[in-house]
């Protein structure tokens, strides 16, 4: 016991020197006697400027560590230079002064910190006040040429030149005063940003004289193709592709803005009725929809969804169909023919009573004497209707078994027969006695 007593005593004698000892270590830590002159103006910069400074830093007791500068804007660090400073003297350096959209002009706070190597610090801080640069003139850069950019109003620039109707280009400004830099704006994440040399993909409906214009207070730039459709803005895919996705309803007004030609463009009859005042509607069963406008094509893509994704076909025959496959593809299958490839998968139109069907145009839309292509459940590889789970009694159309000419479950045109070119027809699958006991109708227009 008395063993046990004398243990514990050690112990807790172990432990308070132990902890006299970090005591006096964490206090031998905070020596010296550093000493800090800033010996350079330092009241006044732009954004994006290197602000240039000199200091003389000493300690008579210890040897120093690092000096370090940081600029805040308001309460957020958003610089900091760090110098090593092994010796008393004098030393110099720059900080940069981040050029950010929509800061106005006004006050920021530079620190300098001086630290010594037992962790002891001195600083100075000074308010300096902060302006925006008055860029002359910018520099639209494409990959063949510069264009300048003339200065229009307060932090506004316009190049007008005649543009084709898609320009890929950074913007870059000169440098202002003997602090300033090139500062670049390039495309990041579907907007300007700084920074970047990324091209900005500048859209206009047409070729020709126009102005690209941009903004460096707000980057807001210009011009960019905006489509609505019943007020919903579409996104840039790329130069040749927008989408957006909304909620449609059978037989209401389908308005669309932000084209200026969409006359000349091809309406799907399938998805939408047109009338000749150019007044649309839906033609759909109520839902969620993808609209891609293929500005290469002039025609909408239309793909129904099931909330944020592409739908399928579910197992209460509800959904969506797809065609994958050759001899069809709108709004031409010369130019735009499906193919294998899924990626252009065809949404046939769902009308309700879990039916499916897309109108085709012989010799437009399908190919009149050669067709192979199947349903899909997806858009994409996996669940399709073969000769077991599809069935039609076409005269035109035969489904393919593996042996009759066709893979299991192609579409063909029966031989010695011809679609007659400039007809149109309707294929309707009918899912209501169940997905297994599928019926394919045709039926000329």
């Amino acid at each position: 016991m008395k063993r046990l007593i004398l243990n514990i005593l050690l112990g807790a004698a172990a432990i308070s020197v132990l902890y006299s000892c970090k005591k006096d270590e964490k206090y031998s830590y905070q020596v010296g006697h550093p000493q800090l002159e800033v010996k350079s103006a330092v009241s006044s910069a732009h954004f994006g400027d290197s602000l240039s400074f000199q200091l003389h830093a000493t300690d008579q007791e210890i040897a120093l560590s690092t000096v370090k500068v940081q600029l805040f804007y308001t309460d957020d660090q958003v610089s900091e230079t760090v110098i090593r400073t092994k010796n008393n003297g004098d030393y110099s350096g720059k900080i940069f002064i981040p050029f950010y959209k929509n800061i106005p002009n006004g006050k920021a706070t530079l620190k300098f910190i001086l630290q010594n190597i037992s962790q002891k610090v001195t600083e100075q801080s000074f308010e300096i006040d902060l302006s925006r640069p008055d860029f002359p003139y910018l520099d639209l850069v494409t990959e063949s040429r510069s264009y300048r950019m003339e200065k229009i109003g307060p932090n506004e620039y316009a190049a007008t030149e005649n543009f084709p109707n898609a320009v890929k280009a950074y913007i870059q400004t000169p440098k202002v005063g003997t602090e300033g830099n090139v500062i670049n704006f390039g495309w990041v994440n579907n907007s300007v940003d700084e920074g970047s040399t990324a091209e900005i993909p500048f859209t206009n409906l047409t070729s020709g004289v126009y102005s690209i214009q941009f903004n460096t207070l707000t980057y807001a730039a210009a011009p960019f193709i905006n489509i609505y459709m019943n007020g919903i803005l579409f996104s840039r895919v790329d130069d040749e592709y927008f989408k957006g996705e909304l909620e449609l309803k059978n037989g209401t007004a389908v308005e669309i803005d932000g084209i200026e030609d969409l006359t000349d463009w091809w309406i799907d009859s399938d998805y939408f009725t047109k009338k000749a005042d150019g007044a649309m509607s839906f033609n759909g069963i109520n839902g969620k929809y993808r609209v891609t406008a293929d500005f290469k094509l002039k025609y909408f893509i239309v793909e129904a969804m099931d909330g944020n994704n592409l739908a399928k076909l579910k197992d209460d025959g509800t959904g969506a169909i797809w065609i994958i496959g050759d001899g069809v593809g709108k709004p031409n299958v010369t130019n735009n023919q499906v193919g294998w490839n899924p990626g252009k998968a065809l949404c046939m139109l769902p009308i309700g009573g879990q039916k499916y069907q897309i109108t085709v145009k012989a010799g437009e839309s399908i190919h009149t004497d050669n067709i192979n292509f199947k349903f899909f459940h997806q858009k994409d590889w996996g669940g399709e209707f073969g000769a077991e789970n599809i069935s039609t009694d076409s005269d035109l159309f035969f489904i393919g078994n593996g042996s009759n000419g066709r893979d299991n479950g192609n579409l063909g045109i029966v031989v010695g027969k011809t679609l007659t070119l400039n007809d149109t027809y309707i294929l309707t699958v009918d899912l209501s006695q169940g997905n297994s006991k599928a019926i394919l109708k045709v039926v000329k227009k």
